[in-house]
């Protein structure tokens, strides 16, 4: 052991030895427990990554305590300088509180105390921040969401010097700061702190960890269960759509917990919220198993939090990137910080599961706590394991019977789709039932738009959501996903989408090579029943595995039908003469078409329409069985958009007019590769000669592929009889073809 490090921990033992004898206490820490301390000091120098991420988070804090502390007067939005100023102060106090800890120098404990009289001067008189846009304006930041986010770091740097300080100051602090602060975004905002959303997580965890250090039961029951009378009007709507109350709505952490996840851990939000929401769902279990342990509150759900954590990882493409339906932004990743601390709670609490611990190695950083500590010697002894990211079939809703989300993978990521049959997911969903997002090694071949939002950078709104979220981003048109008369699904309206979802017919991923996931949705449109089927195909004839894509529309009356699907790249081929107009205008004017110029348009070919590009590198093809009065648009993001919020994204769009019973089928084809060094071009042509429907009724749809070698494959889903058991006979081209369950892919005779 070097020097340095010996003269650290007997200086830190000393510390200790002083700091015991003045502050003798029972009390067992919120998230750093006595019994974690003495283990994590005595293994200091031993133990690679925690040793790493406790000197990085050293000279972080040791930077801005010789700064001095800065607690400006509140005036802006996300983004601006006091907004991010207090963001980094919450943090700065979690931090302190820790290397106090761990390292028993009172430089930190006197950095953590300073902060907090210089807030408890402030906060006594401060009024409602100035910013009006919030449904539930705080008073450190523009909304109380972010107030909480403060009071949830705040409260473990309160628990991690609480015994050092005195008990006249923590009087004064829990007199004029903490109880006051957690009145505000509790008892002075109900419409806040009473319902079931990500916000309201994070309130509920404000409140009560503040109440675990206070030692206040009537925080901690606050927090577990909510207000026991809020005033709210059953179907009042907070400033973004979504309603804050509901009939029969419960309140509080446990209802939290209950309501947005499914029994297989998948949160209602989607991906991105999820990942939000786990820091403030997990910190607070965290925090409950060691002051609370009668509460049980990690197996609640039959363990759901921890399931949550597994669903979380799995729900991103090969790069960590969460995959952004509803409102997500691109780009947000298991990088983040609430993903540390979901990884490293799962890792402590769950079983161990070596698979965590390659992702913490991805990670590169640890929590400074039992759960850190635990991680950084797992990996330290070689325990870690390839976190292996597979086909799997999420349930959504609280009973697990509200739709759900299917991921379809081939080769390792090579080829990843994601189907979208959820529920709404609260106030962040999206019109888009039926929708899919395709992925290779990390890159996007079909897009889902996201969310409209930029998030944080002041220029933008202040760094809140844009006007182009509700009248683009949450469209159906702008998602890969069937419109109907061009409006969307549920006419775009939350009290309609919030009451339905759509059904799974099945989903089989048993065979590598053929996998598929089919789905129905009989709401979107009154009088319209629209199912899904895709499957995820490797077959000899082709290079790569490819997507299958059967789209039909049943109507009791004749619509138009526009199937848009947003690719990336530039465009190389296509079988079907355009129009160019001379002037861009917008394909509609409202439902998110008058954010959509029209580049191009053709009549489709009579039997396969055929377009091609390329991308990072690969070729794409993608061919549709089209009609005869078929239209084909070339389509790009933009129109109406004068502050230029929205990204300038291209789409191909398949139109048909007056159709009542419908098939779109395309195959999604990736193919070859092209390197720009060696100017070498593989493969650059689809596979595929022609795509034809064979059949489509009430009782099976079938499909033949004929590839450019000649060989025919032949696709059939059951409309009826989908049970695993169900045996069929159907006969196709003269033969005869039997087969048990719900599909079947044949190499025709």
């Amino acid at each position: 052991m070097k020097p340095n490090i010996i003269i650290a921990l007997l200086l830190i033992a000393f510390n200790w030895l002083v700091l015991s004898a003045c502050n003798a206490s029972d009390r067992k820490g919120l998230i750093l427990t006595k019994e974690g301390i003495t283990k994590i000091q005595a293994n200091l120098g031993k133990t690679p990554l925690f040793d790493k991420t406790l000197q990085q988070l050293k000279l972080e804090v040791d930077a801005e305590i010789a700064k001095g502390i800065d607690t400006p007067v509140p005036r802006d939005f996300s983004g601006g300088y006091t907004h991010q100023r207090h963001k980094a102060n919450f943090f700065l106090l979690q931090k302190a509180g820790v290397l106090f800890q761990i390292l028993a120098d009172e430089k930190y404990a006197n950095y953590v105390r300073d902060m907090f009289f210089q807030y408890e001067a402030m906060y006594k008189d401060l009024p409602l921040h100035p910013q009006t846009r919030s449904y539930a304006r705080g008073k450190l930041f523009w909304q109380s969401l972010n107030d909480s986010n403060w009071l949830v770091y705040a409260a473990q740097a309160y628990d991690a010097i609480y015994d050092w300080l005195p008990a006249s100051d923590r009087k004064v602090l829990e007199d004029n700061l903490f109880r006051p602060f957690a009145d505000h975004i509790s008892i002075d905002s109900p419409q806040f702190f009473n319902r079931v959303h990500n916000h309201s997580t994070w309130g509920a965890a404000a409140v009560g960890m503040i109440g675990l250090v206070m030692q206040d039961e009537e925080l901690i029951q606050r927090a577990l269960y909510g207000l026991e009378e809020d005033g709210l009007e059953i179907g009042a709507k907070d400033d973004d759509g979504g309603f804050l109350k509901v009939e029969g709505q419960g309140a509080g952490f446990f209802a939290n917990l209950n309501e947005p996840f499914s029994p297989d851990g998948y949160y209602t939000e989607g991906p991105y919220y999820q990942r939000y929401a786990m820091y403030p769902f997990l910190v607070f279990a965290q925090a409950l198993n060691n002051a609370r342990p009668d509460l049980d509150v990690l197996n609640y759900k039959n363990g759901v939090l921890l399931k949550a954590v597994d669903v979380l990882l799995n729900l991103s493409d090969a790069d960590g990137d969460f995959f952004p339906i509803n409102d997500g932004q691109k780009g947000m990743s298991y990088y983040n910080d609430a993903v540390v601390t979901a990884v490293n709670i799962a890792y402590f609490y769950g079983n161990k599961d070596p698979r965590l611990l390659s992702i913490a190695q991805q990670q590169g950083r640890v929590l400074l706590d039992d759960t850190g500590y635990a991680v950084a010697a797992g990996i330290r002894d070689g325990l870690a394991k390839k976190f292996t990211k597979g086909s799997e079939n999420y349930s959504d809703g609280s009973e697990g019977d509200e739709g759900g989300l299917g991921l379809l993978r081939h080769g390792d990521e090579a080829l990843t789709l994601l189907f979208k049959y959820t529920a709404q997911g609260l106030s962040h969903g999206h019109y888009d039932k039926l929708s899919f997002s395709l992925y290779g090694q990390g890159e996007e071949i079909m897009q889902d738009y996201g969310l409209a939002r930029f998030v944080n950078i002041e220029q933008k709104g202040g760094g809140n959501y844009l006007p182009e979220n509700k009248t683009w981003a949450k469209q159906t048109i702008a998602h890969n996903t069937l419109v109907q008369n061009r409006t969307s699904h549920f006419a775009g309206k939350y009290e309609i989408g919030s009451q339905h979802h759509s059904q799974l017919r099945f989903y089989d991923a048993s065979n590598e090579n053929v996998q598929v996931i089919s789905a129905e949705e009989l709401n979107a449109y009154p009088g319209t029943k629209m199912q899904r089927t895709m499957a995820m195909i490797k077959d000899e004839d082709f290079e790569k595995a490819f997507v299958l894509d059967l789209f039909k529309a049943d109507a009791q009356n004749s619509h138009q039908y526009d199937l848009p699907f947003y690719y990336f790249g530039q465009i190389l081929k296509s079988n079907v003469d355009y129009q160019i107009p001379s002037s861009l205008q917008p394909l509609g004017d409202k439902n998110g078409y008058q954010h959509l110029y029209l580049e191009a348009q053709a009549k489709a070919n009579n039997s396969n329409t055929k377009f091609s590009w390329l991308d990072k590198g690969s070729f794409y093809t993608l061919t549709m069985a089209t009609e005869k009065d078929d239209k084909v648009l070339l389509a790009r993001i933009g129109a109406n958009d004068p502050q230029f919020n929205l990204r300038k994204d291209p789409a191909i769009i398949f139109s048909r007019a007056n159709a009542k019973q419908t098939l779109f089928a395309s195959v999604i084809e990736p193919h070859g590769s092209y390197t720009p060094v060696s100017e070498s071009a593989h493969n650059s042509n689809s596979n595929i000669a022609e795509l034809t429907v064979l059949q489509d009724d009430d009782n099976y749809t079938a499909v033949a592929i004929k590839t450019v070698k000649g060989n025919t494959r032949y696709f059939v889903v059951a409309n009826k009889q989908i049970e695993k058991a169900a045996k069929h006979q159907l006969q196709l081209k003269g033969q005869t073809y039997h087969w048990t369950g719900p599909f079947q892919y044949i190499n025709a005779k």
